[in-house]
């Protein structure tokens, strides 16, 4: 619970920073790095088992 609590409290801090300093461009970008780091880890968990598939 302590990450998920952390993770809100940094999104929210990202998105401070940017509407105080006027860079919106930043909040997409750091979801999409987010999203492929996510994507990254998920493949590298399931594929020992799409290789048994096989």
């Amino acid at each position: 619970m302590g990450k998920l609590r952390h993770s809100g409290k940094l999104a929210r801090d990202l998105i401070e920073f940017a509407s105080e300093n006027k860079v919106y461009w930043i909040v997409p970008l750091v979801g999409v790095l987010a999203l492929v780091g996510l994507l990254i880890m998920a493949s590298q968990t399931t594929a020992p088992f799409i290789y048994t598939l096989f």
